[in-house]
């Protein structure tokens, strides 16, 4: 990774800014106040390209890309020897040959890594898309689907929503290899679901929680090496044959061990450590012999390698308790440079920065060879990018290799090289752990004014980069350290942003209770134009909520009348009038009901009370006359109350008013001719002109208030009919509709409603 020339600590903080596009939002950030999102142009929006295979899109299990510098030298998953595997990559490789997603399960250290890199070099003609290699350390599930997309699809500077990530992988159709993942359960499977046509290989924890029973994945047990495959493996990595004494230990390690692969790398570290000491015994007696010399020839074997042995045997091998945990041995044995290498990485939290990186940070000017030593101790591996330490050395090595102020200058560090200008967003990206361990180890000294000063330039940074996780902890870490310093500044800038952040991975409830944080912070400061932006911000969400659909289970942002949605949402039902010929008809509603708080719609909506003889030109089920399309005689179909439903159709069930409130039931042509078969259980022949003319006894009027008299609509002349079914599916009638007149509307009516009476709210005169 190319270094910026320069001494950092004298050149001043640079905020890195830049506009990138989320979904169908153009974000622009970096600005003084705070980041901004606003509805992107059509003309501005990507056009995502199909990548080939040919182009440099894919590259090792792990490994950064070409874009990041060349990595610091030493072994990675792929230059182990890969002993007595074959089975399981001829297993996996027909699993993946008919379209299976597999995930790799087993102890910490079994070689999980090892055997996704081989088979993903060997699977490469499976699959028309190749294979695309990930990593998953420290990844969301959503990062990892931005990284396959971006593997796949040449759209720099642009992150898509569900539904165009959705739209575009479902054209890719590759083996997706992808290690160390973290997201399980529901998360995984929406990562599996949104690339249907691609075959998943991936490696999880240990201490994973088991896959539901219709996942897509299914588990692949890697266990331990066999005993003869463990004690090659030490004698190749420990460069010369085991003795009869190391193969005994060997056997011993391999019983207790269960054949776990880092474990023999360790313990071939552990020899070449022990060859070390028999070199200086050799070196020590040679050094004896020719300063002082001797009286008699010592009695020794004059074959140097018999000699080499038997000082080896005075040498003891480590036991079995120091080989199960061998990290603080290792340690020890190391160089200078590796130790204050090894130093940095526990204090950053297990994750260790590229070469170019250590001179900076720690005064190492061999970082390269460095790291080749922890990675050959089984120590250190190289993953996404950097280098990190393996399991379980994090939790033997931080009480014995304290930090002693490796990383008193790591913020300032990071927080100059985030805004350089010839730094790029994927180098960014590949550094995004380490720049959130040297925020942790901040944190962890109570160094908050550094937690603040870098969290400020990494979070635009990191936002650049499509790095959405690492950019919300450290948001979240700034948040924190604005509040310990008291900088109620800073304090609403990290609101602000975090609002940014769940507008754009649409989290709206989220990022209305960050900005209105920020907004309120800013206001009392004094601050105009900060929040001027915050209020545009909430001004977005109030005016194109549409437009950000909630992620997963999350509500969005009850922006219009929440309460009456709510109680359109109630499943209401219809009562039924008896001595029906099956017929299904609505009782009137005859009282009002307050259905809002002042405070949602700053006023309280009655409903207006319907008389017994008003017209219901504006219900358009009210009707029930052979102008519907049904044929007489036959139940009307039941309107279905979906959540869509208006609020007058809640408001003339009855079960939304009282017994007391309950009005007689009216004909649906409000006065006029009714068609009805309900009237008399068949076609009546002569026009009802009273309500109670239905076949059932009529109801008593209710006690409440008395309504005004409706004056009927003056009707034209209509001929006389004579009354035949209607068969189904005729067309409307041919006598022109009534007009009911206009009553005052509620503002809870529904806008598509029209004012005037519809076709099947209004009664029909059949030729």
């Amino acid at each position: 990774m190319g270094q910026p020339s320069g001494e950092f600590r004298q050149e001043a903080v640079r905020i890195r800014g830049g506009e990138l596009v989320s979904g169908t939002l153009l974000v622009t950030v970096g600005t003084p106040d705070g980041s901004e999102v606003r509805p992107c142009p059509e003309e501005w929006r990507p056009r995502p390209r199909r990548t080939g295979r040919t182009e440099p899109a894919r590259g090792p299990l792990g490994g950064p890309g070409r874009a990041v510098g060349p990595l610091a030298l030493g072994a990675g998953p792929a230059d182990l020897p890969l002993l007595d595997r074959e089975a399981d990559i001829a297993h996996l490789l027909g699993l993946l040959a008919e379209g299976r997603s597999i995930r790799l399960v087993g102890q910490a250290g079994s070689g999980r890594s090892a055997l996704l890199s081989a088979v993903a070099e060997a699977a490469g003609d499976l699959a028309p898309g190749g294979v695309v290699q990930l990593c998953g350390h420290r990844r969301t599930g959503d990062d990892l689907l931005q990284d396959l997309f971006a593997a796949t699809h040449h759209a720099p500077g642009f992150r898509p929503d569900p539904g165009q990530l959705a739209e575009h992988l479902a054209l890719v159709g590759a083996i997706v290899v992808v290690d160390e993942v973290e997201p399980a359960g529901a998360e995984l499977e929406h990562l599996l679901a949104a690339a249907p046509d691609c075959a998943f290989l991936i490696s999880v924890a240990p201490d994973s929680p088991p896959l539901p029973a219709d996942s897509r994945l299914r588990d692949h047990l890697v266990a331990g090496l066999s005993r003869s495959a463990c004690l090659a493996l030490a004698a190749r990595l420990a460069g010369r044959p085991l003795d009869a004494a190391e193969k005994a230990w060997a056997v011993d390690l391999w019983f207790e061990s269960e054949g776990l692969p880092l474990r023999f790398v360790q313990a071939a570290a552990l020899l070449r450590q022990r060859d070390v000491a028999v070199d200086a015994l050799v070196a020590a007696e040679e050094d004896r012999l020719d300063v002082f010399g001797a009286v008699e020839e010592p009695d020794r074997h004059p074959d140097p390698a018999v000699r080499e042995s038997e000082l080896r045997g005075t040498v003891p091998l480590p036991s079995v308790a120091e080989s199960a945990s061998p990290a603080v041995r290792l340690a020890e044995g190391l160089s200078e440079p590796a130790q204050a290498v090894l130093r940095l990485a526990v204090a950053l939290g297990g994750e260790c920065p590229t070469a170019p990186h250590l001179p900076a940070l720690i005064d190492v000017g061999q970082g390269e060879s460095a790291l080749h030593e922890l990675a050959d101790a089984g120590l250190a591996v190289s993953i996404g990018g950097h280098h990190r330490l393996t399991a379980g050395a994090q939790e033997l090595l931080a009480p014995h290799w304290p930090a002693r102020g490796s990383v008193d200058g790591a913020a300032q560090h990071f927080a100059w090289w985030v805004g350089h200008s010839s730094v790029s967003t994927e180098q960014i990206a590949a550094e995004a752990e380490v720049v959130i361990g040297a925020l942790l180890a901040d944190r962890a000294a109570g160094r908050h004014t550094a937690v603040l000063r870098l969290a400020r330039a990494a979070g635009p940074a990191l936002a650049l980069a499509l790095r959405w996780g690492a950019w919300e902890r450290a948001l979240l870490l700034g948040l924190e350290a604005a509040r310990a310093t008291g900088s109620r500044a800073d304090e609403a800038w990290f609101h602000h942003e975090l609002g940014v952040h769940a507008i754009c991975v649409r989290e709206p409830v989220r990022a209305a209770a960050e900005l209105e944080s920020a907004l309120t912070l800013r206001a009392a400061l004094g601050e105009p134009r900060g929040a001027a932006g915050a209020r545009r911000m909430l001004d977005l969400l109030r005016a194109d909520g549409r437009q950000l659909p909630a992620a997963g289970s999350t509500a969005p942002i009850p922006v219009r009348r929440p309460v009456i949605r709510a109680i359109a949402q109630v499943p209401w039902r219809f009562k039924t009038t008896p001595g029906t010929a099956g017929g299904t008809r609505r009782t009137v509603i005859a009282a009002s009901a307050a259905v809002l708080a002042l405070g949602v719609l700053g006023t309280a909506v009655g409903l207006t009370v319907t008389g017994p003889d008003e017209p219901r030109g504006n219900d358009p089920h009210s009707s029930t006359d052979d102008g519907s399309g049904v044929p007489a005689g036959l139940p009307t179909p039941r309107p279905s109350l979906s959540p869509a439903a208006t609020p007058s159709d809640v408001a003339q069930s009855p079960e939304a008013s009282s017994p007391e409130t309950a009005a007689p039931e009216e004909s649906a042509s409000g006065g006029g001719p009714s068609h009805s078969p309900s009237a008399s259980g068949s076609a009546s022949k002569k026009p009802t002109k009273s309500p109670t003319a239905t076949g059932t006894a009529s109801q008593p009027p209710s006690p409440g208030p008395s309504q005004p008299p409706v004056v009927p609509p003056v009707q034209p002349p209509a001929q006389p009919t004579v009354p035949s079914p209607v068969p189904s599916g005729s067309g409307p009638s041919t006598t022109p509709p009534t007009t009911a007149p206009s009553t005052p509307s509620s503002p809870s009516a529904d806008p598509s409603t029209p004012g005037t009476g519809s076709p099947s709210a209004t009664a029909t005169a059949t030729p």
